[in-house]
């Protein structure tokens, strides 16, 4: 899918194009290309003189090929956005391309985006972008916006990890955690701690794309306190990240003690059990003596009276463990 999106009246207006002569009635300042086609990558190259790397989307990329300047003037940025779905979270793999400088070509001015799925991020940019007049002025503008929005994004997905941890919490504070609520509570901690990391390193990424924004010296001076200011936010990310992974830890230990707790018990009631019966076992192992002398054995009661010794001998330590309290 191809989508051109130009500025209007200062809102952004989006266009699908289906073919190449479509790209000549629009001057854009965002070129969004989403799973593209060979053919598609070749209208690309053939109006606007831009060439998209074949491996613009690979996830194995060298991390010092993920930000640098071409010497024609192109600006190339590989990033990652997260996508929170509760069933499959991920991150996405986005390549941008700026021309600033190279005046030869009709890519100068125009942010090109190269992405295998559909971001979050970018639906909340084009209808904030729709909605707001003047919120965009130029194509470094509109990148400078999507890594805002991006840590907005992950700031929300914070909040409803904090937000899940709560409710956890409540189950394991009550104190009635059994074996079958405690996989659950693992399950669902485990869920939110792979959540959480992914979120830290989204933040990461994007600090090092901004920040190679402002190495680059492309912004202008309004920019660049924006900049600044999406670093300032990612820092507080940093901070809320880390107490979050102190939050899951703990919850973890207490969930892991509540399951110890309740394998101590199961050993206990076995351990009780096995000292209760040492006194029988003693008794059964006296009569199993096969000495020809017992005074019981030509006794008519000697029967009855081995087995009420034995009963006796295990109610006895039975009694005494209740009393104590360590059969609860």
């Amino acid at each position: 899918m191809l989508n051109i999106f130009t500025l209007t009246n200062g809102r952004l207006v989006q266009g699908e194009i289906d073919s190449l002569e479509d790209l000549a009635r629009f001057q854009p300042i965002w070129v969004d290309l989403e799973s593209p086609t060979l053919e598609e990558k070749r209208w690309i190259k053939q109006h606007f003189g831009l060439s998209i790397p074949e491996d613009a989307m690979d996830e194995d990329i060298e991390e010092s090929a993920r930000f640098y300047e071409e010497d024609n003037g192109e600006l190339h940025i590989r990033s990652d956005f997260l996508i929170d779905d509760d069933e499959d979270p991920r991150s996405v793999r986005v390549a941008f391309i700026l021309n600033q400088h190279n005046a030869e070509l009709r890519s100068r001015g125009v942010l090109f985006s190269i992405h295998d799925e559909d971001v979050p991020v970018f639906r909340l940019l084009r209808m904030r972008a729709r909605r707001a007049p003047g919120l965009l002025e130029d194509a470094k503008e509109v990148l400078l916006k999507l890594f805002d929005a991006d840590a907005e994004y992950s700031a929300d997905t914070l909040e409803r990890i904090y937000d899940a941890l709560e409710k956890v919490s409540t189950q394991v504070l009550s104190g009635e955690v059994d074996d079958a609520r405690a996989s659950e509570v693992l399950s669902a901690i485990a869920r939110q701690e792979d959540m959480n990391s992914r979120i830290r390193r989204n933040v990461m990424d994007t600090r090092r794309a901004v920040s190679f924004m402002m190495r680059s010296k492309m912004l202008n001076a309004e920019q660049f306190e924006e900049a600044r200011q999406i670093l300032r936010d990612i820092e507080s990310l940093d901070s809320h990240t880390a107490f979050l992974f102190e939050k899951i830890n703990f919850l973890m230990d207490a969930t892991v003690g509540f399951i110890n707790i309740n394998q101590n018990k199961i050993i206990r009631i076995f351990s009780v059990a096995s000292v209760a019966l040492l006194p029988p076992t003693l008794v059964a192992s006296a009569y199993g003596m096969n000495f020809k002398f017992m005074p019981e054995l030509d006794w008519t009661l000697g029967y009855p009276f081995a087995l009420a010794l034995m009963a006796a001998s295990a109610v006895g330590p039975m009694l005494y463990f209740r009393k104590r309290g360590w059969l609860k």
